[in-house]
């Protein structure tokens, strides 16, 4: 009987350990291969970009020396020109100006003043409408006393304006203008009535009676024209005096 013989086959069993580590070392060899071959073909492409970027550049430099030499041509040719000139007609300007603006607020001040003065005579001829009116009421006015007059558009009494009138003439005239103003009033307020001496007191009391007026007053005085005392606001007894009881008579103190 004959036995086949594989004359290919290798002489000792074959491990498979082994294969698979050579597997993994020919995997390994080849995976750098294509590392080495991306990184050739990368390369290439940048190269290839390279060339095209040096390509646009130099066109790019071509033309800037073409634009380069036209400008030094052009430069070549320009004149610097002074400005002084200006200058001058700028500062000639200012001082324009500035006189231009003064004229015109001096223009503005005359304005205002010619403004001013326009309501100023206006206010005068108000003013003085005003006083006249003020005068022809005055010489108009029927007078309440003998020696009250009218002077430069002033109340004067016996020759005095009220400025220079004693304390006891202001008080008559003051009266006396009231009564006229309001004659349906039968009485009038009057205080420091001790600014009057008796024969004064007495007159202006007779005038009052004749006018008809009560009189109600106030007289820092301690004699017997007094009706009723009054001391730390309460009413006392006449000083020095039997009491009585208090009586008035119309224009009587």
């Amino acid at each position: 009987m004959s036995i086949r013989r594989y004359p290919d086959a290798p002489s000792e069993p074959v491990s498979a350990s082994k294969l698979i580590l050579r597997q993994q070392e020919i995997l390994a060899k080849n995976g750098e291969n294509r590392r080495l071959r991306e990184n050739r073909d990368g390369l290439d492409h940048r190269r290839a970009a390279l060339e095209a970027q040096i390509r646009d550049l130099t066109v790019q430099y071509n033309r800037v020396c073409e634009d380069l030499e036209t400008a030094n041509m052009t430069v070549a040719q320009l004149t610097d020109q002074s400005t002084a000139q200006i200058e001058e007609d700028i500062r000639n300007i200012e001082e324009i100006n500035r006189k231009v603006r003064v004229n015109q607020e001096k223009d503005r001040a005359e304005d205002e003043a010619r403004e001013y003065q326009a309501q100023y005579e206006s206010y005068t001829k108000q003013i003085e409408a005003v006083r006249q009116q003020k005068i022809d009421l005055l010489n108009g006015a029927p007078l309440p006393l003998p020696e009250l007059s009218v002077s430069d558009g002033e109340l004067t009494y016996q020759g005095k304006p009220w400025d220079c009138m004693s304390g006891s003439d202001q008080l008559k005239v003051a009266t006396a203008i009231v009564r006229a103003l309001k004659p349906d009033c039968g009485f009038v307020l009057l205080d420091k009535l001790e600014q009057f001496d008796l024969d004064t007191l007495q007159a202006f009391g007779d005038w009052a009676e004749n006018e008809g007026l009560q009189i109600i007053a106030t007289r820092v005085s301690t004699g017997p024209e007094c009706t009723i005392y009054i001391e730390d606001g309460y009413s006392v007894e006449q000083p020095d005096a039997t009491p009585t009881s208090p009586t008035w008579t119309p224009g009587k103190f």
